[in-house]
């Protein structure tokens, strides 16, 4: 597998602070990788050490297969967009100029792509409207914009829905996905709203006090999370029936029951038949990415 962003042993402190402890991780090409992490994981201090705006005390990173040190570095970053806590955006200037004067910075003098990008992350129709009049969503989309305007390969977003209403996570969803699947750009995400990464990632890195917990493929997850019957019947020889098949279960109470793994409703139910217990109700779930993350790393909330 081809890697566009590998760290191995990576430690960053700030005097007796360790924001990184040994860090590795591995984000896939034409991934949508989602970091996650309560609050001063070091999920930040990580994104800062790839682009650039500090340097690890020790251990290894790479962009590219090119080592944090080396001296090409500083070019295969122009390979990269970021938008890091907040967009960096111009607020008395127009989307158009924003994307202007970002090409002019990068030296690009063919300006005819910006209606192109505009048009991408749906700021096309803004018009003479300056950005400090735009809300939150079109902010953060322009700041995508800004971010992809060197023709960028790998794009870096933290926390890119924080703050956004229900409209404009739809809409930030709806354009990671597509800069992903059509323009095969790869995606690091740090974010706290578990439930929207879930339904855009491909991969996870779970970061605690500044080591990497685990990594895992968004495939892999489903297939590792559990997937839970809460049941509920008439009798109370409901565990003699299930310590009979010998089902996976925690018994709630002489009648109710958690059943775990790929479980099949129909035998479930007539084996219950067998010894006349009828079932009162029977609801299935799967374990959501919050619960696992809360399972893996701990705590009530990642705040």
């Amino acid at each position: 597998m081809e890697y566009i962003l590998k760290t191995k042993n990576l430690r960053k402190t700030y005097g007796k602070t360790i924001a990184l402890d040994e860090l590795s991780m591995n984000v896939p090409k034409g991934s949508i990788y989602g970091f996650v992490g309560k609050n001063g994981a070091g999920k930040t201090t990580l994104i800062r050490l790839v682009c650039g705006l500090q340097y690890p005390i020790d251990g290894e990173l790479k962009i590219y297969n090119v080592k944090h040190d080396d001296i090409k570095i500083n070019n295969i970053r122009k390979k990269m967009g970021a938008v890091v806590e907040t967009p960096s955006i111009y607020p008395d200037k127009t989307a158009y100029e924003n994307l202007k004067i970002q090409f002019d910075i990068l030296g690009l003098k063919n300006y005819e792509k910006i209606d192109e990008l505009l048009k991408l992350v749906k700021l096309d129709d803004t018009g003479k409207k300056i950005a400090k009049d735009f809300s939150l969503g079109m902010r953060q989309r322009l700041g995508i914009a800004v971010a992809l305007c060197g023709n960028s390969e790998f794009l870096i977003l933290d926390e890119p829905t924080n703050g956004l209403d229900p409209e404009g996570i739809v809409e930030m969803r709806n354009l990671l996905t597509k800069l992903n699947k059509e323009r095969n750009i790869t995606i690091l995400i740090s974010s706290h709203i578990l439930d929207e990464l879930s339904r855009v990632a491909t991969h996870y890195g779970f970061i605690k006090d500044g080591k990497m917990v685990k990594e895992i493929s968004a495939e892999e997850f489903e297939k590792e999370c559990k997937h839970t019957i809460k049941l509920e019947v008439d009798s109370k020889d409901l565990e003699k029936v299930l310590k009979k098949e010998k089902y996976n279960y925690k018994l709630i109470s002489s009648t109710q029951a958690e059943l775990y793994g790929n479980i099949e409703i129909t035998p479930l139910v007539l084996n219950l038949h067998k010894e006349n217990i009828n079932v009162i109700k029977l609801t299935e779930s799967e374990e959501s990415l919050e619960n696992y993350f809360f399972n893996l790393l701990g705590g009530d909330n990642n705040d």
